[in-house]
């Protein structure tokens, strides 16, 4: 029945995903004046840009999300009365984290109570989880729901992380959200993470031109938060569906990067507060590797990731899934390993 539900529904999604594209790039080209005037990120020292660049894309990424699937799920048949509920919950924490994220691309805000804003938004979102989505069931509910919203924080810190060079959180959200679309095809996402996958891979093709090095617009956390919220709600979908693996593997390449980066500056005594540039990207391109070729190999790995993912989802066999994860993991060690030591 999964089955048939999303393959009656692919042309509606469709429609969505190509709107999004479109909705995306049309509210970037409108609002780019006044990114210009009011939200230009300045080069530092902890810039890998050299060049005023303006922020805020992704205002029109998550409006794209938002003004799609609000009218979507309202028109499509399947959609009932719960799902619709915590839905409006998303996008209420959605709104949330970009209007933090907007505040502190124009004026900066302090890191706890940014962190605040984020356990009130991810918290909200998990509370109101249904208690069937449960990816440990071998534990009690209250504990595993604490481990969700503490690992719901940091996927809404781990993009903001990540989002460092140019194209960065393109080359992870699209494969990423394309290896969703398809997985939901074949009935491994429920009704409304399936129309958040196809809106969010739709809204970060239309914003990836102007994004492309030399980028002429950046995500800005306005961007980076609420994207980070929205991957880790459709993984904790994938992951309540018994597609744990799956879940793991489509992120891999930015939870390794970020994990073990926080892990060392911790081992060092460094304070994890402070923003730095020590991410394996980073470090590639201290060395002089130019940044096209920084997100060619990310790309690489993260297409390569998203056909593993989709492969445990497919075969059901745990055998399969376990050597898929080791393999995953291996291709994300030897990726993170050669932009360590590369060079010029």
């Amino acid at each position: 029945m999964r089955i048939a539900i999303s393959w009656q529904l692919l042309p509606e999604f469709a429609i969505v995903g190509l709107a999004a594209i479109l909705l995306s790039a049309g509210l970037i080209v409108a609002l780019m004046p006044l990114l210009v005037r009011y939200a230009m990120a300045r080069p530092n020292a902890r810039s890998s840009h050299v060049t005023p660049t303006p922020q805020g894309g992704g205002i029109a990424v998550v409006g794209a999300v938002t003004l799609l699937a609000i009218p979507t799920m309202l028109y499509l048949p399947g959609f009932d009365a719960v799902q619709l509920h915590q839905l409006w919950v998303l996008f209420a924490a959605v709104a949330l984290l970009a209007t933090i994220g907007a505040v502190d691309d124009i004026r900066t805000i302090e890191a706890l109570p940014r962190l605040l804003f984020q356990f009130l938004a991810v918290g909200v979102v998990v509370a109101l989880l249904p208690e069937e989505v449960r990816v440990f069931p071998g534990i009690p509910l209250w504990l595993e729901r604490l481990i969700t919203v503490f690992t719901g924080v940091w996927c809404v810190n781990l993009v903001n992380f990540m989002d460092g060079i140019d194209c960065m959180v393109v080359v992870e959200i699209v494969p990423l959200s394309a290896a969703l679309c398809l997985l939901a095809i074949i009935g491994a996402l429920p009704l409304p993470a399936t129309l958040i996958a196809f809106a969010l891979l739709g809204a970060m093709i239309g914003f990836a031109p102007f994004n492309r090095p030399v980028a002429k617009l950046f995500l800005g956390d306005v961007g980076s938060l609420p994207i980070g919220l929205l991957m880790f709600w459709l993984l904790l979908q994938l992951a309540g569906r018994g597609h744990v693996i799956a879940a793991l593997l489509l992120p891999l390449y930015f939870l390794a990067d970020a994990t073990v980066t926080l892990v060392l500056r911790i081992v060092r005594r460094e304070s994890i507060m402070t923003a730095h540039r020590e991410h394996f990207y980073q470090q590639a391109m201290d060395r002089g590797l130019p940044v096209k070729t920084v997100i060619v190999r990310i790309a690489a790995v993260n297409i390569v990731l998203a056909l593993l993912a989709l492969a445990t989802a497919t075969l059901r066999s745990p055998m399969f899934s376990l050597a898929a994860l080791v393999a995953g993991g291996a291709l994300v060690a030897v990726l993170l390993a050669n932009l360590a030591k590369s060079e010029r």
